[in-house]
């Protein structure tokens, strides 16, 4: 079949991912990877709790649609009424739910450039138009990028906090002050994947029920369940019952829900986690600085190392690392594709980039 049929803006779309799996480079590779520190991943595991749960759990039946005994728990947990929180298949699924109720072909968006990019993966899929600033040290940019939002008339701005892939982070008073900038009918997209692992006050004091923002959380990280693909929205209440018009109503599976519930009850196993993350990042910071390099302060699960030069020689780094069986990644934009980006990991994936580092720098400086 030579004609698809595909609408316009599909035909003109290119075919791809946002990411290049690991599984893929070790296909291509033939070897599997010694250490798996590029998706941010938490190699601490998820809550024994949590396995047990989804080992439990009747694989033949569907999940409930409506999640509802997760949405209450997590309302608990926060403090809020169930109206205001959506389950959905990870952030990622919940970008694309939320990007589908909003913009159709020519409406404007904005991000940082560098940012996530699978919220512009989305973007473009319902054809909307990407406006872009730069980040300023390092940092995304509130104050560019509510501008932006004004001057384009933007429906939708992105802001991770703590930010991907840099690891920084902005004060939560500092970004709920900055709300008062935000034109009128704009909404804050606020995702705070990481922010489980982020100092005290990064996380804003937003009303539930504010109807300029719209937060994403998940449970990929410090929970440790990415390959369940858990995620959850915390917005006004209209915008909230908004997803269920587009939304794939079976799309969390059962395990999935019974998982998270027994996670979210074992805050004893998070907090143990945050441990591990907080020494991770403080090792990495050490092999990097046993090489001459400086990293970038992270309130993540990753760590951004500073490579000195350029994005070239960033590249050079990181496929050295990935011929040495060590999967990492890095941004894509300037000047902050001078870093990679490495996941927090144990003992033996710390040890595993401790001894690969300096044969990849050596080899990406020209031997």
């Amino acid at each position: 079949m030579t004609d698809l049929r595909l609408t316009p803006l599909a035909a003109s779309l290119p075919s791809t991912v946002p990411f290049v799996g690991p599984e893929t480079q070790e296909r291509a590779r033939g070897a599997a990877f010694d250490a798996r520190l590029g998706a941010n991943e938490s190699t601490f595991g998820p809550s024994p709790k949590a396995l047990t749960a989804m080992a439990a759990t009747a694989q033949w039946q569907y999940g409930d649609p409506e999640n509802h005994a997760l949405r209450t728990a997590l309302a608990a947990h926060h403090g809020i009424d169930p109206a205001h929180i959506m389950v959905g298949e990870g952030i990622d699924g919940l970008l694309g739910y939320l990007v589908r109720l909003f913009v159709s072909e020519g409406d404007p968006v904005v991000t940082s450039d560098g940012a996530y990019p699978t919220f512009n993966y989305h973007v473009a899929g319902y054809g909307g138009v990407l406006h872009k600033v730069p980040y300023r040290d390092d940092h995304e940019d509130p104050t560019a990028l509510f501008a932006k939002a004004a001057e384009v008339n933007a429906k939708l701005v992105y802001l991770a906090n703590p930010d991907n892939p840099m690891g920084t982070w902005h004060d939560g008073a500092m970004l709920h002050a900055a709300l008062d900038t935000l034109p009128e009918g704009t909404i804050l997209v606020l995702d705070e994947a990481y922010v489980d692992c982020a100092p005290d006050g990064t996380a804003p004091d937003i009303a539930p029920d504010d109807p300029r923002v719209i937060r994403m959380r998940t449970f990929s990280k410090v929970y440790g369940m990415a390959g369940a693909r858990v995620g959850y929205a915390i917005g006004a209440a209209p915008l909230i019952d908004a997803f269920n018009k587009v939304r794939n109503h079976f799309g969390m599976n059962r395990s999935a829900q019974a998982g998270a519930l027994a996670a979210l009850a074992d805050q004893t196993h998070v907090e143990d986690v945050l441990v591990k993350i907080a020494a991770s990042r403080a090792r990495i910071t050490e092999i990097a600085a046993q090489c001459g390099l400086t990293t970038v302060p992270s309130a993540t699960n990753f760590v951004a190392i500073d490579c000195g030069k350029d994005g070239t020689f960033a590249k050079a780094v990181l496929e050295g690392l990935i011929a040495r069986g060590i999967f990492v990644r890095m941004p894509f934009a300037a000047p902050q594709n001078r870093c990679i980006r490495v996941s927090c990991g144990g003992p033996a994936e710390m040890a595993a980039f401790a001894a690969a580092l300096p044969s990849a720098l050596r080899d990406a400086n020209g031997g």
